[in-house]
């Protein structure tokens, strides 16, 4: 057993708070850390800090992974409100998606766009479908209400708050014990008109009848003033984040894997006290924070001796979320003149959402012609400042389930030709749907990666690569989430699979984290910040482009132009 006198092979800094892995999750419990003045070292095995967040160059085109929009930006709003109380609002900017149609459903031979704005949506899906009318109404208003009621769960102060929170959160208290697909069910009676509603599955990566009611209206309340993409991708949130850690005198250690979390065995309770490196360097501190999952932080760091029976129950019964493939496409052809613009693009056939869902989930994903779904966007059209005039970058991606990859588990960075065979004719499939979407891109491709299950285990080190944490199902989400502190003394939890997935809901668990450590509320740390503002632009109208944009643009271009 260590003990505390081994010097920290860092530096030689004693830690406040050591952090093991620098996702966005755990670099916004840095933040509010360093901030309240405590000393953070931040561990990150892959090369790069940012986990999902963090962005890759394919011979100078930048991709990111996880970051594909975000929403409630803007004034009042909690996405804004989270920047801007982590002081990182200044050093960042966001483009607004096509406000008529920042979500494009492509159902079977049915188009629909989501727009921007809620009451719009409202008036387009009457238009539509006018004898579902009432029932569209009460629907979006129900979703409406759920979204906002569940925003004020972490406000509630006070005996008062708490005594009244139940009525004031009456609807989400209401349908949380049923899926989407029960109270879908209930209010919409039209196929089509649900599968339109539904689109957004894909965020939370589950079929209706195992996704949560409450977390697809949370999701469709989050785009509830549109789609936005940050200027810069994923890698601009995460610099942001990290200079605001480094100016507070944080530590951020790229290329160190951890090999274990050191526990301290007490008779009454055990305690973490620090970390093993993979190259045997042991570091200590006064908290420890995992920003890995439940199963790498609990059944690889730690091990089942140091867990209760009650969290060895809890982990075997614990099911993780869908893995996904995603391609990434250089282009030399007008996609604008070819249909896209900075919308994403959902495409599905017209067909049972689960039936589609339990399609996507099969072994053998070689089968059929197409996926049964696929996720499109266009991140040069959603980041204008990132298009050199010449070339357009594109990310598709649909969700697997990790077995298809079973053959490959074992294999090592060094890939078997059977490996990257088998990757060339998932990628020729994928290819029949983009023709599809956009005709002729196959003779205008310029560079092309696949990233596989493996390749999510790899660099982002998730259990079975998957993409959003634990499954979203009611069995893993609120009351039954896994919690920020957990029962060894001294270690905390952030991520996907703690408070919320995604951008937003990841940053905000680091936060809740950071107040559980300082004994504080999450609204005490992202306080209210006039000297911060979150910087938003029009992706689909450059007249309201600063000069430096419109500089920057032009330089990109003028480069590309002299590369030819």
């Amino acid at each position: 057993m260590p003990t505390q006198k081994q010097v920290n092979s860092i530096n030689n800094t004693k830690y406040d708070t050591i952090i093991i892995g620098s996702g966005v999750g755990g670099l916004a419990a840095a933040i509010c850390l360093s901030r309240a003045g405590k000393k953070v070292l931040v561990l990150e095995q892959h090369d790069v800090p940012g986990g999902w967040c963090h962005s890759f160059y394919l011979n100078g085109d930048r991709f990111t992974p996880g970051v594909h929009y975000v929403g409630l930006v803007g004034d009042g709003l909690s996405t804004s409100e989270l920047y801007e109380g982590l002081g990182i609002a200044n050093d960042m900017a966001f483009y607004r998606q096509n406000p008529d149609a920042f979500e494009h459903c492509w159902i079977g031979d049915e188009r629909f766009d989501y727009p921007a704005d809620f009451k719009t949506f409202e008036n387009r899906l009457i238009e539509r479908f006018p004898q579902e009318k009432k029932n569209i109404i009460k629907y979006l208003k129900l979703v409406t209400n759920v979204g906002k009621q569940l925003g004020l769960l972490p406000k509630v102060r006070g005996l008062w708050q708490q005594i009244t929170i139940p009525f004031r959160t009456k609807h989400m208290g209401k349908y949380a014990p049923f899926s989407l697909k029960r109270v879908i069910g209930w209010h919409i009676k039209d196929p089509l008109l649900q599968r339109i509603l539904n689109i957004q599955f894909g965020d939370h990566g589950l079929a209706p009848a195992k996704a949560s009611f409450v977390l697809h209206a949370a999701i469709m309340y989050h785009y509830h003033v549109g789609g936005f993409y940050p200027m810069g991708g994923g890698g601009a949130i995460v610099k942001a984040m990290t200079n605001a850690i480094k100016t507070r005198d944080g530590v951020i250690k790229t290329s160190t894997p951890v090999k274990r979390i050191l526990i301290e065995n007490g008779k009454k309770r055990k305690k973490a006290i620090g970390v093993e490196l993979a190259n045997g360097d042991q570091i200590f501190a006064k908290q420890i924070i995992s920003n890995a999952d439940p199963g790498i932080t609990y059944q690889k760091l730690i091990g089942e001796d140091y867990l209760s029976n009650k969290l060895k129950r809890k982990l075997d019964k614990t099911k993780y979320s869908c893995t996904s493939l995603m391609l990434f496409l250089t282009v030399d052809m007008d996609v604008r003149k070819a249909g896209l613009d900075s919308g994403n693009i959902w495409r599905i056939p017209n067909e049972d959402m689960d039936y589609l869902y339990d399609d996507m989930q099969k072994k053998n994903i070689l089968e059929g012609e197409e996926f049964s779904g696929m996720f499109i966007s266009c991140t040069t059209l959603k980041d204008p400042i990132s298009y050199n005039g010449k070339h357009h970058t594109l990310e598709a991606i649909t969700y697997i389930n990790y077995d298809a990859f079973e053959d490959f588990k074992d294999e090592n960075i060094e890939r078997s030709e059977k490996y990257l065979q088998f990757k060339e004719k998932i990628i020729a499939k994928f290819l029949v749907t983009l023709e599809k979407v956009i005709p002729g891109i196959s003779n205008h491709i310029v560079q092309m990666e696949l990233g596989t299950p493996l390749t999510n285990e790899y660099y982002i080190n998730s259990t079975r690569g998957s993409v959003y944490g634990t499954e979203k199902s009611l069995k893993h989400i609120g009351p039954f989430a896994y919690k920020s502190k957990s029962e060894i003394e001294n270690l905390y939890m952030c991520g996907a699979s703690i408070v919320s997935h995604g951008v937003a809901g990841a940053s905000y668990s680091g936060v809740q984290t950071a107040a559980a450590i300082l004994g504080c509320r999450q609204d005490d740390l992202i306080k209210p910040n006039p000297d911060q503002k979150l910087r938003v632009f029009e992706a689909e109208d450059d007249s309201n482009y600063p000069d430096w944009m419109r500089k920057k643009i032009q330089m990109k271009h003028s480069k590309a132009k002299a590369r030819i």
